[in-house]
């Protein structure tokens, strides 16, 4: 009761600070540049000014988070890649040279590469046939609700639903993993699936593709109604088939949208973290590059060169998906 009532006293304030601080900066700022003077031409100009001003008022919360949240951190661990463990000392490229040579990053690599391999892949092909087939059923928003559930779940509270899946508990005695109580009733061996190499990363991968799912189909079911009734009735007239109107006229009209989808996953998956933390903590050869930077930053004493620079990796790793996103998202908008 405690937590709830200070989580409430804080959106409280939270929000009556933010109307303060607009109705503050306003009154403050038609104080400075009245608009209500004698002369035509001062007001006239003064109004203009407050025109320009006003929307940075607006803006400057979320500028100020930015820098301090965004753009420090960027500039203060490009300089700590530069540096030892404490930070203070220069070793120049040595983080690196050491990041090129290090087994455990070579590791986390290759399982980043699988993740987005699979991981965006399926999720947004799951997703474009679930939003196709849930538009065809006089049930389809029931289904599109459940299938979205995931999506108001945390990650580390999807990898605790999960881990009831895998469970594993020794031949002989009962499994109250899913998964093995079906592999045990169809006359089969347990298994410690999270512990298997190779395979334990696809079942990380199906979590995160549960998760997904939801998104990529909220966003192509919206795409798929755009489509022009007229395009698809013609197609029809013409003979052409179910799955030929599904993969050569649906498709190619809401390609952009599926890049998009696309793409913003893969990002999030350059960046997957609580779901291997949270299952295997990185071992079993299930490392990747956010759960080897966070074991190198706060861990064993910490590292901050070395954390720092598989950071610096990450994020020149999305930067560049990120930037074709928001131009693709930004093309798609001006073809509407």
């Amino acid at each position: 009761m405690q937590q709830l009532l200070f989580a409430l006293f804080t959106m409280i304030v939270g929000v009556a600070a933010c109307a303060a601080y607009f109705i503050v900066s306003n009154w403050i700022l038609d104080r400075i540049f009245p608009s209500k003077s004698r002369s035509g031409a001062v007001a006239s100009r003064n109004l203009r000014i407050t025109n320009m001003i006003r929307p940075w008022l607006f803006l400057a919360p979320a500028l100020l988070a930015l820098t301090v949240y965004l753009l420090y951190p960027v500039i203060e661990s490009a300089w700590l890649s530069f540096h030892g463990k404490d930070g203070r000392q220069f070793v120049g490229l040595g983080n690196y040279r050491w990041m090129i040579n290090d087994g455990e990053f070579r590791q986390s690599i290759l399982n980043n590469f699988l993740w987005l391999l699979i991981v965006p892949a399926a999720a947004t092909f799951f997703g474009l046939i679930v939003a196709a087939l849930t538009d065809r059923i006089w049930w389809g928003n029931i289904a599109k609700s459940l299938i979205f559930m995931p999506m108001a779940i945390s990650f580390v509270g999807a990898s605790v639903i999960w881990k009831f899946v895998y469970d594993y508990r020794a031949e002989g005695t009962e499994q109250i993993g899913i998964l093995n109580a079906i592999v045990t009733w169809f006359g089969g061996a347990p298994e410690a699936w999270i512990t298997l190499p190779f395979w334990n990363n696809i079942f990380l991968m199906v979590i995160l593709i549960w998760i997904q799912t939801g998104f990529a189909m909220v966003i192509l079911s919206a795409a798929l109604r755009g489509i022009p009734e007229e395009t698809i009735e013609a197609a029809v007239i013409d003979g052409a088939s179910g799955l030929q109107i599904f993969f050569k006229i649906m498709i190619p009209q809401i390609w952009g949208t599926i890049a998009v989808v696309w793409t913003t996953i893969t990002i999030l998956v350059l960046k997957v973290f609580d779901i291997v933390l949270a299952m295997t903590n990185g071992q079993w050869n299930t490392q990747v590059l956010a759960n080897l930077m966070f074991n190198w930053m706060f861990r064993g004493g910490g590292d901050f060169g070395r954390g720092a620079t598989i950071a610096m990796i990450i994020m020149m790793l999305v930067i560049p998906i990120m930037i074709w996103n928001i131009r693709n998202a930004a093309k798609e908008m001006e073809g509407r």
